[in-house]
């Protein structure tokens, strides 16, 4: 192990908890009502193991068989709660069924019902956000919600979402358009506020406490509008090794 990376990333990890803890105090919040994921795609094991060794608890993956190869190696290791990020296809379903914690990237009606089978012949209950589309980039999964005059078009297929005993909704994530300034994104940010109270004046008796929204460019803007999930990579584990 080296120690030496395990000692530059608590040190990043520690300071980002502190930028987290002063963004909160400064909106008001409480700082215990902001989670942090650490972003970990792409990085190889040796990375991984020492964010684990450095504090980290709650990981952020996005492709399901690279993700699975790790919680495998380090299940043994360490106690961490594994959260899928990224798009799931379909033919991966099974594998986000079977190994994470928490999926922020509920995209479609036809991934819940596959996810919920999935989960039902292993017995669990997967907890998850519905991923919103609040840029209208193209590029973008999620269901489209940056008309906000077209959300009663979403009702039907969330509540039918929310018929499936396998899954649990937790609330709402999104990925803004990518942008210099923090400032930028906040638009996108109050969006899926509204987007929050909107679905729970609906849905009142389903959970839609949690926001996932905010990256390493613009998490303290995120938390100033309510994120209580904020998922950070390059800041705390560096860049992604180009291959």
């Amino acid at each position: 192990m080296d120690e030496k990376l395990v000692a530059d990333i608590r040190e990043r990890y520690q300071r980002v908890l502190e930028r987290i803890e002063a963004a909160a105090q400064r909106a008001g919040r409480d700082p215990r009502s902001v989670r942090l994921v650490v972003v970990t795609k792409a990085q190889p094991l040796e990375v991984v193991r020492a964010a684990l060794k450095a504090g980290v608890r709650i990981l952020g993956e996005n492709y399901a068989e690279e993700a699975v190869e790790k919680i495998n190696s380090l299940k043994d290791e360490f106690v961490v709660e594994w959260h899928m990020i990224g798009h799931v296809q379909s033919r991966k379903a099974a594998l986000v069924a079977a190994h994470f914690d928490l999926l922020h990237s509920l995209d479609s009606l036809k991934l819940a019902r596959r996810l919920d089978a999935f989960c039902a012949q292993a017995g669990r209950v997967l907890p998850a956000m519905l991923e919103f589309n609040v840029g209208g980039e193209e590029s973008k999964f999620g269901f489209p919600a940056w008309d906000e005059k077209a959300w009663p078009s979403l009702l039907p297929e969330v509540e039918a979402i929310l018929q499936l005993s396998h899954l649990r909704l937790r609330g709402l994530m999104t990925m803004p358009p990518l942008f210099d300034q923090p400032e930028q994104s906040r638009p996108y940010f109050q969006r899926l506020r509204r987007l929050q109270e909107f679905l729970a004046q609906r849905f009142p008796q389903a959970d839609w406490s949690e926001l996932s929204m905010g990256t390493s460019l613009d998490y303290e803007t995120a938390i100033q509008e309510g994120a209580t999930f904020v998922r950070i990579g390059t800041a705390i584990v560096g860049s992604r090794p180009s291959h």
